[in-house]
């Protein structure tokens, strides 16, 4: 069927981590990781059970990080895009699947608890809509941000932490990179996620926006 080429409304439904964005299957419990930017799980404390995804059957392994006494996050800020946004916590539905911010706090980011506080050893996510129902949301001009920018996370005792962008990517829904984005790794990282691309015939973005950064 063909992509209409009128605006759709995307809607709220209980998606794993974000709102209209899908993940696989890790990489690294699939026997197709890339070992080249991501680690395999050093012991069973890092397998994670795993989620099945509502709207396409297939079944994700967000992996967990160990319990840290760092400061959770409380705002997010990108200079270069004008983003200046309150960020809210996600962990899990009663199903499963991980919470995304409502659509009624679009302008609101989200932090996944599941993985590592922003500026931690690991990877730290922010979820974030690209618009919803109300309009354009957090995230709509992140596909503006460029290699070097500057993303600023707060904590709750009011200390920011400053990461830079070394890239991005879009990926496919089907085909969503999470190894890269959900692996283990030593660095102090940072990822940004949310919808991109061209609409389905259900009116869902087909592709997910990936934006990758490390603390300074």
């Amino acid at each position: 069927m063909p992509r209409t080429s009128q605006p759709l409304r995307r809607r709220r439904t209980a998606l794993p981590l974000y709102a209209c964005l899908t993940l696989t299957a890790l990489a690294a419990l699939t026997g197709c990781a890339d070992t080249s930017t991501s680690k395999a799980p050093a012991d069973a404390a890092h397998r994670p059970s795993t989620i099945s995804t509502p709207d396409t059957g297939t079944t994700v392994t967000p992996p967990k990080t160990p319990k840290s006494s760092a400061r959770p996050p409380v705002h997010v800020s990108i200079p270069s895009l004008g983003v200046d946004s309150a960020v809210m916590r996600l962990g899990l539905n009663a199903d499963g699947t991980v919470e995304v911010p409502p659509a009624e706090k679009g302008m609101t980011a989200g932090w996944y608890t599941g993985g590592a506080v922003p500026g931690e050893p690991g990877p730290a996510v922010l979820i974030g809509h690209n618009d919803t129902r109300f309009g354009r949301a957090v995230f709509h001009d992140l596909k503006n941000i460029t290699k070097g920018a500057d993303i600023a996370v707060r904590d709750d005792a009011g200390t920011e932490i400053h990461f830079t962008v070394t890239g991005r990517e879009t990926a496919d829904k089907k085909a969503f990179p999470t190894g890269r984005v959900y692996g283990p790794t030593d660095d102090r990282a940072l990822r940004l996620i949310t919808c991109d691309g061209a609409f389905d015939a259900q009116g869902h973005p087909v592709d997910n926006l990936i934006v990758y950064a490390k603390r300074k």
